[in-house]
């Protein structure tokens, strides 16, 4: 992803690399709504959860911020929401002092990392705060980031505009990592390659930390009917950022005919399970050639 941030700054301008990423935007409309389809099938299952998609997307339309729509959101879920299974008791026992010994190092480890960047430049402290901010809150997966990380580096801090950031995306897709690799680019576009390696460590960190913690106490989370409660709240309103998501990304592109083909070509090639990595290789060939 690096590699491929670099060469997008030193050969944007080329007419074939405008015409591929031209295309590639398109492809993006449709990975989103793909993933707007993918969180509605498995979240929406109640008029409730409707309305929770509803209201998150009327929020960001509003420019609300993300983070306080998913907190609300959970806190939403849990008064709306009612469980009819019973909650099994946790009778596991488990060692307190050992969970504070494994989580104390890595805690350690990014507390001197944080330190050290704070030192040497305070613009890659506010780029690391901010990634392990976004994976913090992106639940239920990698998309779930696409509309936290749109509107802090889009919309909050003007850091590129939503074209660039599409492009990022698209990108992102070419590599084998996750849609959350998008932080590398935009890391290298803001900070060069310092701020690459220290957006790509610090969208990572968090989901290492809860690794840790999943063994200790994720078992007895998913007991509690409070969390199950907030969380399918909060995954009820990622259907909804991510359907405005689309939609913003979608008044981005400059539709014709032959974009409206690509996009449609593209939605059907995931309702048929085909793997992203070809859909995207495919809609750059075409890029490249007919636009």
């Amino acid at each position: 992803m690096l590699l491929l941030s670099w060469a997008y700054m030193r050969l944007g301008n080329l007419p074939w690399v405008i015409s591929l990423f031209n295309g590639l935007q398109v492809i993006v409309v449709a990975i989103v709504a793909n993933a707007a389809y993918a969180f509605g099938r498995g979240a929406v299952k109640h008029y409730l959860d409707a309305i929770i998609a509803v209201l998150a997307a009327t929020a960001f339309w509003y420019g609300i911020s993300p983070f306080l729509v998913i907190l609300c959101a959970a806190l939403f879920g849990i008064i709306a929401f009612r469980t009819t299974s019973p909650v099994i008791p946790d009778r596991t026992e488990a060692s307190h002092g050992a969970f504070i010994r494994q989580l104390t190092i890595p805690i350690a480890v990014i507390a001197v990392f944080l330190a050290l960047i704070l030192a040497v430049n305070r613009g890659w402290f506010t780029l690391a705060l901010l990634m392990m901010k976004i994976d913090l809150f992106a639940f239920g997966g990698g998309f779930a980031s696409v509309p936290l990380m749109l509107q802090e580096v889009v919309n909050v801090r003007g850091w590129m505009d939503s074209k660039t950031f599409m492009d990022g995306i698209a990108l992102g897709q070419v590599t084998p990592g996750p849609i959350v690799i998008t932080a590398t680019f935009v890391g290298f576009l803001t900070y060069g390659l310092a701020g690459a390696m220290i957006a790509t460590v610090a969208i990572f960190t968090p989901s290492f930390i809860l690794l840790i913690l999943g063994e200790h106490i994720f078992s007895r989370l998913k007991r509690s009917a409070l969390f199950n409660r907030a969380v399918k709240g909060i995954l009820a309103s990622f259907v909804g950022l991510l359907l405005f998501v689309t939609i913003r990304f979608a008044a981005a592109v400059p539709w014709d005919m032959l974009r409206l083909a690509i996009v449609a070509a593209a939605v059907a090639a995931f309702l048929k399970k085909i793997d992203i990595l070809y859909i995207v290789l495919a809609g750059a060939l075409f890029s490249i050639f007919l636009l």
